[in-house]
């Protein structure tokens, strides 16, 4: 088992600045790789407090506020345009931080790339659905409609 140090939040793991026991494996071949965990040491308290911290600047501060915006995003669909071929086939895929970007450009207000999760990879033109988590206790959805940009 290795314990690590979570940098941002994992679906079913925890949150930001959570110290977790995970197999070996999962460490080595996915959480370290892709920067969603650090390995702890004694010395890496001074790290967590530090990782704790950014989480609680970026998060909303109220279970009112947080229901508030979910509200605002649910309301609406959000429109991505992007390149795509004859087919509807994208160039790429669609990513959190384009939805991010798209939210802000929207007028629905700034969210954090990093609380989005897609569950499935938008390959192509359609509608989608996305979650957003807002607070501890809030989540909103996401309509998503993905459309050839122009």
């Amino acid at each position: 088992m290795a314990k690590l140090i979570l940098t941002q939040e994992v679906t079913g793991l925890g949150a930001a600045g959570d110290i977790v026991e995970v197999r070996d494996g999962y460490a080595r071949n996915y959480l370290l790789p892709r920067g969603y965990a650090l390995t702890w040491t004694k010395g890496g308290e001074k790290d967590v407090e530090r990782i704790r911290a950014a989480r609680q600047a970026r998060e909303i501060a109220t279970v009112e506020e947080a229901q508030a915006i979910a509200e605002k995003l649910q309301a609406q669909p959000i429109t991505i345009g992007v390149k795509s071929g004859e087919s509807g086939r994208l160039f790429g895929t669609v990513g959190a931080a384009q939805v991010a970007e798209a939210v802000e450009s929207a007028g629905l207000g700034s969210i954090d790339k990093r609380t989005v999760e897609i569950p499935e990879r938008i390959k192509a033109v359609g509608n989608y659905t996305a979650t957003v988590k807002l607070h501890a206790d809030v989540t909103a959805s996401l309509d998503l409609q993905v459309v050839a940009a122009r």
